[in-house]
C-alpha cells in the first residue's frame, strides 16, 4: 500500500504545485522519485512528529495541502493534541498517513502495533477517516483525501487485500464496496485484513454458505445505509478488524445499526479483545494468535449462523 500511495501522490504533486509532503524521518527510498521530481514539495521535519504536524497546519493554513508521513502511532497518537487543536480544529488541509496499520510492524512490539488509532482519530470532530483494504483503494483513497477538505486520516497496512476493482467501479467516499455479494452472513471488514475475510468465504463457499463482503475504506463518516440494508437481509453480521474492539469498526457498526433501530439477528465482532498486542511477531502469527485470521473468521461464522439469535 506504502508504493502505491506514493505512486499515486506523485501523479497529483506533479499537477498541483500546492501539495507537500513532510515525512518524519523515514521512507527515504520510498520517497527518492518524489524528491527528484517534487524537491520543492517535500520536507523531512526529522524524528519530531508532533513538530511536523504543527509545520503541516501551518502551511495548510497557508493555502497548502500537506501530507504527514510516519509509522501508525507515531503520525496519530504521538502528535494527537496537534492534529485536534491545530489541524481538526481549523478546518486544514492536512492528511495525516499512517505506515504499519494493525501488526504491519509485528516484530517490533507494541510501540509499533497500530490498534488503537481508528477508535481515537474518528472521535475527533472534522475528520475523515480512510483505511482501505486492497491496492486500488489504497491509490483512490489517497486522491480522496485530495479532494475532500479538511482534515484527513489515510490508514495504510502492509499487507492488501486480493484486488477487488471490477470495471466501472466508483471510490465514494463514506460509502462501502461490495467486494463480494452474499445472503447468510455479511462481514465487514476494514484495511489489509480484507484477505482474511476473502480467504475465509471462499473456505466457507465449499460449505454452502453464502458470504457478502463489505469493505469499510471510510471509517467516518460510516455508510449507514449499507451496515442498515445488510442488517436485514443477512442472517448474520459479523465485524472483521485488525484493531481494538474498543470503539473501532464493529463499535462504530454496532452504534449504526442501534441509532437507526434495527437489530441484526445474530452479530458479533472480531479484532482484538481487550488487551495490549504484548506479543511480537509476523503480521501472519499475530492475526493466528489474536484470532483473526482466516482460520478464526471462518469458525466465527459458523458458530454465530448456528448459535441464538439477538434478543428483540
Amino acid at each position: 500500500m506504502r508504493d502505491t500511495f506514493i505512486a499515486r501522490l506523485l501523479r497529483h504533486a506533479l499537477a498541483d504545485p500546492s501539495i507537500v509532503l513532510i515525512t518524519g524521518d523515514l521512507g527515504f527510498k520510498v520517497f527518492d522519485e518524489f524528491r527528484a521530481k517534487c524537491p520543492g514539495q517535500f520536507l523531512n521535519a526529522g524524528v519530531a512528529e508532533q513538530n511536523m504536524t504543527a509545520i503541516a497546519a501551518g502551511m495548510a493554513l497557508e493555502g497548502r495541502i500537506v501530507f504527514t508521513y510516519s509509522i501508525a502511532n507515531f503520525s496519530t497518537l504521538r502528535c494527537l493534541e496537534q492534529i485536534r487543536n491545530d489541524a481538526c480544529y481549523h478546518g486544514a488541509a492536512v492528511k495525516v498517513v499512517s505506515i504499519g496499520g494493525g501488526f504491519s510492524y509485528g516484530s517490533l512490539g507494541i510501540s509499533h502495533h497500530a490498534t488503537e488509532d481508528l477508535a481515537i482519530i474518528r472521535s475527533l470532530p472534522d475528520i475523515t477517516v480512510f483505511s482501505p483494504g486492497d491496492l486500488w483503494e489504497a491509490a483512490e483513497a489517497t486522491s480522496a483525501c485530495i479532494a475532500t477538505s479538511g482534515t484527513c486520516y489515510l490508514r495504510l497496512d502492509k499487507a492488501a487485500g486480493k484486488p477487488t476493482y471490477r470495471e466501472g467501479d466508483l471510490f465514494v467516499p463514506g460509502r462501502m464496496r461490495t467486494v463480494r455479494g452474499g445472503t447468510d452472513v455479511c462481514v465487514v471488514v476494514t484495511g489489509g485484513i480484507l484477505e482474511e475475510a476473502q480467504a475465509a468465504a471462499d473456505t466457507l463457499a465449499t460449505e454452502g454458505i453464502s458470504v457478502r463482503i463489505l469493505s469499510a475504506h471510510t471509517i467516518r463518516p460510516l455508510d449507514a445505509e449499507a451496515v442498515v440494508e445488510a442488517a436485514r437481509s443477512c442472517t448474520a453480521m459479523l465485524t472483521l478488524e485488525e484493531h481494538t474492539l474498543h470503539g473501532g469498526l464493529g463499535g462504530a457498526v454496532a452504534e449504526v445499526l442501534l441509532d437507526n433501530g434495527v437489530m441484526p439477528r445474530r452479530f458479533r465482532r472480531l479484532g482484538l479483545a481487550g488487551t495490549f498486542s504484548s506479543i511480537v511477531g509476523s503480521q501472519v502469527y499475530l492475526r493466528q494468535r489474536y484470532g483473526i485470521d482466516a482460520r478464526a473468521v471462518a469458525e466465527a461464522v459458523r458458530s454465530t449462523l448456528a448459535g441464538p439469535t439477538c434478543a428483540v
